[in-house]
């Protein structure tokens, strides 16, 4: 059993997350602000994009660290449809399978919930959103070092990084990237990002004197969306927190008091509907604490009071 903690009680004061889980196939048993779980099992982009593989073993290791936690809202509510795979290299086909699936759970009225994988999550995972709500602005916040908004090689395909780039096909684009690294972009990357008109905070300006500087363009972001979706890629955080990802960031940030205050007044936006974390990668961590990070992060929103 994945899904498995210390038990103190079946009363609801001692619960941890482990005794509100549900493993279902059944997308009719979902309701209104359900938490709604799929594991994204699949790094074929991060291998395209020519980044260490191993992510797509991820997805477990997450429930394993998560399972723990105690439960601080009543009517919280997990459910758990397992792992989506990719195991005959075909990615695409595993985020349009992700993508139908996410559309069932927000049309159904749950939050969707992912556990990566590489980074080529997004993509699948805001197509689904995009099902949900087609008269709808979606916008994404973007934890990460990089853009990921590399235009598509014909020779290669679609990868870790070029989720943002094809977006920004489809329609005009809406998003805020927080921790971008000056030495992970290009300066093309850069130049896309302004062409179509992407929003970002650099690593360099999260510190605790200029959030009240930040506050205010987060704030100015949501409220131009009417859905809004949280992605976190892993390598944002420093190699000393976070080493167990595909890129490694000596210098990337921390999740300190600064970014914390700032990330759970993301959480606290009642447009949040989906949310995911990706690019851990087992292979490459110490101890689980990038994973245990991640699952961390996650559980904040789990935290969050039902809108």
């Amino acid at each position: 059993m994945i899904w498995e903690g210390r038990f103190d009680g079946d009363e609801p004061l001692y619960h941890r997350i482990f005794q509100r889980v549900s493993l279902e196939d059944n997308y009719d048993m979902i309701s209104t602000n359900d938490f709604v779980l799929h594991g994204f099992a699949v790094d074929e982009g991060v291998k395209r994009n020519k980044g260490r593989v191993g992510a797509k073993d991820a997805p477990d290791l997450f429930r394993k660290n998560m399972a723990n936690f105690p439960v601080v809202n009543p009517t919280f509510a997990l459910k758990d449809f397992g792992n989506i795979f990719c195991e005959d290299g075909n990615l695409e086909k595993s985020q349009n399978d992700l993508a139908e699936k996410v559309q069932l759970v927000l049309q159904k009225g749950g939050k969707s919930i992912v556990f990566g994988g590489g980074h080529e999550v997004m993509f699948g995972h805001y197509c689904g959103i995009k099902k949900a709500f087609p008269d709808k602005k979606i916008g994404i916040i973007n934890i990460d070092a990089h853009f990921d908004n590399r235009e598509i090689d014909p020779a290669v395909g679609a990868s870790s990084g070029t989720g943002f780039w094809q977006i920004a096909q489809l329609a005009p684009i809406h998003s805020m990237h927080i921790g971008i690294q000056r030495n992970s972009n290009t300066l093309k990357l850069f130049d896309t990002a302004h062409h179509y008109g992407m929003k970002y905070i650099l690593a360099e300006e999260l510190f605790f004197e200029n959030l009240p500087n930040l506050y205010p363009n987060v704030d100015e972001f949501i409220d131009q969306c009417h859905v809004l979706y949280l992605t976190i890629c892993m390598d944002v955080f420093n190699f000393a927190v976070a080493p167990g990802v595909s890129a490694q960031a000596y210098n990337g940030i921390f999740p300190d008091a600064a970014f914390m205050h700032l990330f759970k007044h993301i959480l606290n936006s009642p447009k949040l509907a989906a949310m995911d974390v990706a690019e851990v990668n087992p292979v490459y961590d110490n101890s689980d604490c990038t994973s245990r990070l991640a699952a961390s992060l996650m559980n904040e929103f789990f935290m969050t009071s039902p809108s």
